[in-house]
């Protein structure tokens, strides 16, 4: 669900009641290890963790007027979501994380590119996630995003 929130407040507010427990965790375990210098707002309808345009003025290439998004999570309909753009750009992050995923909880990873969903919400692995959370910093993340993305487009 993409929701039409204006504040994490907001947000909140809507997540069905069956899935708030369980957010809340996800979130606690996110904003508990979050490097200094990701804020949370608002980003593409759900909770976002971006880098801010004062640390990183050029912000996002798809639309330079938003901070550059590292992760997000979402309440959808059936799972809880959790994106982490790190995995998906980083080849031995991702290789640490599904290894440690599988020595944390019995269930089996159900991940898309950068898209980790919970359906069964009792294996949760959230000191896990606290753990992925505190393995980059915005400016490794900037670093990261202007060597595969930003930097490639400019070459096309």
């Amino acid at each position: 669900m993409i929701s039409g929130a204006k504040t994490v407040k907001e947000y909140l507010k809507q997540i069905p009641d069956e899935q708030k427990e369980v957010f809340s965790q996800i979130r606690d375990a996110i904003t508990g290890n979050l490097p200094a210098g990701f804020e949370e707002c608002i980003s593409y309808g759900m909770i976002g963790y971006v880098v801010p345009h004062s640390l990183y003025k050029d912000g996002y290439h798809c639309d330079p007027k938003l901070p550059l998004p590292f992760m997000a999570l979402a309440a959808q309909k059936n799972f809880i979501a959790f994106y982490h753009m790190g995995i998906y750009a980083q080849p031995s992050l991702l290789e640490w994380f599904t290894q440690a995923y599988k020595m944390a909880t019995p269930t089996k990873l159900d991940m898309g590119k950068s898209c980790i969903r919970f359906k069964k919400t009792a294996q949760v692995p959230n000191a896990l996630i606290g753990e992925l959370v505190q393995k980059m910093t915005p400016e490794e993340w900037i670093s990261i995003y202007e060597n595969l993305y930003k930097n490639n487009r400019k070459k096309k």
